[in-house]
């Protein structure tokens, strides 16, 4: 593998259809496409300023790399890609991409970062800011993971969820298999219009959560009192370790609970309007 070493680049595509290059202490300063068309990269302690610095490219490795904020849009069409230990401050990354590994990544903006992604594995990232991250995206599996950024994991399909704090909107809106275990959930709207659904050991929190929503499943979860109007149009099996503030409406299924503030079923109600309710003895 040629080494590259304590060099920067700028311009357009100074490093175009290069392979089995490995680069140390290397700068992209400005310009478009540093890296393109690229095989079997490698980057260790780089630092990217320029705009689409990494594309098309199959089979790489990053490891203690900087992405600057004028670096959006930096990473899509790229296959087989790990990126370990660094920082990312531009939005738009990950797209269109199969087989991407992340550990011990902050991204600073992740305004419509990992869209349509399929094979995603995440440990220990942290996400701030922007808007639907994951969207489209598929077998995706995380392990450690704090993000404060709207309307994460929207239409995707195969995700596993473990130890996670999610503070957001609209989060897992119209996605099919999902497992979330050991997580703290909170915002508006979660999972509505999704399929299968089985959330375990789970602190949920928010407004009007779990509607719309089949084959659902909550075991060992907890519900932050300020909820309500739960499990609307549901077909759901739940146990709720201590107190649900109001449940609506749910079409079928069981539901039960340490105590339970109200159950509103009206003439709004879906059939087989046939759940089970009610608080352990």
């Amino acid at each position: 593998m040629e080494l590259i070493k304590d060099k920067k680049f700028g311009g357009e595509r100074p490093l175009f259809a290069q392979h089995d290059l490995r680069l140390e202490n290397v700068t992209i300063t400005d310009g478009e496409s540093g890296i393109k068309q690229c095989q079997n990269m490698e980057a260790y302690d780089c630092k990217f300023y320029g705009k689409y610095p990494w594309w098309h490219v199959d089979g790489a490795y990053i490891e203690n790399c900087y992405f600057a904020l004028d670096s959006r849009s930096a990473i899509w069409y790229t296959n087989d890609l790990v990126m370990k230990n660094s920082r990312i401050d531009g939005p738009k990354f990950f797209r269109e991409m199969n087989n991407l590994v992340l550990e011990n990544v902050e991204i600073t903006d992740a305004d419509e970062t990992f869209w349509k992604v399929n094979g995603i594995k995440i440990r220990n990232v942290k996400l701030h800011g922007g808007t639907y991250p994951f969207m489209f995206s598929e077998n995706i599996y995380v392990d450690g993971l704090e993000s404060d950024s709207k309307y994460v994991f929207q239409y995707c399909k195969n995700v596993e969820v473990h130890n996670a704090k999610i503070l957001t909107k609209d989060s897992f809106w119209e996605c099919e298999n999902v497992t979330v275990y050991d997580s703290v959930l909170d915002g508006e709207y979660l999972a509505w219009h999704s399929k299968n659904v089985r959330l375990v050991n789970c602190h949920l929190a928010g407004e009007q959560l779990l509607c719309y929503t089949q084959n659902l499943v909550l075991e060992n979860c907890t519900i932050d009192p300020m909820c309500d109007r739960m499990f609307e149009y549901s077909t759901v099996e739940a146990d709720i370790k201590g107190h649900i503030e109001n449940i609506k409406n749910p079409t079928s299924g069981h539901i039960i609970a340490d105590s339970i503030g109200s159950i509103t079923i009206d003439e709004n109600v879906l059939q087989p309007n046939n759940c089970v309710i009610e608080t352990r003895k």
